[in-house]
């Protein structure tokens, strides 16, 4: 039986809350932490908005659908805001830029140290409600320590990756490679990464008659590979956008891959004048609009990964959310642009 439209909205209007507050968690501790310290933590009026957290909404909605109780996704969604809060710092440094995690009155210009300030707040953020969880008596000593280890441990992989292009990936790999080795590691497994923490501290039984029912069950194996293809989506998205500093950073790309290998005669050529100097390359979006065949490939992928990911993540009842956290995502990461001329 198909749950009826007001219990639909119910389902998302208490999901919507739980978000709102286990990042009300993440963001009063670390106003705690910092309290006598010279930074201090500011307001930030669209910190709760769904634009700016659909990701994390797509993790919590995930517990959901495996059945974990609502005191421990708060939880959880408090743990993946500090996680965020360590990788988009990381991620600041190594690019250069500030995407911000955590609102402070750092000078806006200090971006490499308000990024170390997210990374090092964050981690103890994560410290401190990992304490709160044992002083509350709903994890063990052992727990703790086995959780704090493991949210290391999941990026770990990610992070390895990203510093083997650190001085240059030195070679185009086949694109098909580049998503089965490369990506993999550098988003895909990042994306599972909000469930390292459940698959250590939850007791997740789900039989075959839970993931038969139209509700929210289903298997925490099934809901990791949803997520793993809609962050392997996410990342080709990406590497359209970031086509022209990837290849003057010499860094993997799925599109110049796809350039390098296609057969496409005229981009290939365009392709191999850009390479002969690559400090030349200008840093634009626009860059990609040179190369129509491999756009429309590359966004194809994209498409097809998200859509496939999105219809494993969402239960029956949900499935109208597959098509617009398609386009929300793609609005998200800003590779809407491109699109334009693609039946979504």
């Amino acid at each position: 039986m198909i749950a009826s439209k007001k219990k639909i909205q119910t389902t998302f209007n208490t999901l919507q809350d739980e978000l709102q507050t286990g990042l009300k968690l993440y963001w009063d501790t670390a106003t705690q932490i910092l309290d006598t310290s010279s930074i201090k933590v500011l307001d930030a009026a669209d910190y709760y908005s769904m634009d700016k957290n659909f990701f994390s909404s797509m993790f919590l909605y995930s517990y959901f659908r495996a059945g974990i109780p609502e005191s421990r996704r708060i939880f959880y969604a408090a743990v993946n805001q500090c996680l965020r809060g360590m990788v988009t710092g990381c991620d600041n440094i190594l690019d250069d830029e500030y995407k911000m995690t955590l609102a402070t009155d750092l000078p806006l210009k200090a971006s490499k140290f308000r990024s170390i300030v997210d990374i090092m707040v964050s981690d103890r953020v994560l410290f401190s409600i990992l304490q709160q969880q044992f002083f509350l008596n709903n994890l063990s000593y052992d727990q703790v320590l086995a959780a704090s280890n493991e949210s290391l441990r999941t990026l770990a992989k990610s992070g390895a990756q990203e510093a083997s292009e650190e001085h240059g990936a030195g070679e185009i790999l086949k694109p098909e490679y580049i998503l089965s080795n490369i990506h993999s590691l550098k988003t895909g497994f990042l994306f599972q990464s909000p469930w390292a923490l459940p698959d250590i501290l939850e007791n997740l039984n789900t039989t075959d008659q839970d993931i038969a029912d139209q509700g929210a069950i289903q298997s925490s194996p099934v809901l990791k590979e949803a997520l793993f293809n809609i962050g392997m989506g996410c990342q080709v998205f990406d590497d359209m956008i970031d086509l022209s500093l990837d290849l003057k950073m010499d860094r993997h790309n799925y599109v110049a891959s796809l350039i390098q290998y296609g057969d496409t005669a005229n981009e290939t050529l365009l392709f191999e004048l850009l390479l002969k100097d690559r400090n030349k390359i200008v840093v634009s979006e626009d860059l990609l609009f040179q190369f129509p065949s491999a756009r429309k490939t590359a966004a194809l992928k994209a498409l097809d990964l998200l859509r496939t990911g999105a219809k494993d993540l969402f239960a029956l009842d949900h499935q109208f959310m597959v098509e617009t956290s398609i386009l929300m995502v793609a609005k998200r990461i800003g590779a809407d642009r491109f699109l334009t001329d693609i039946e979504i």
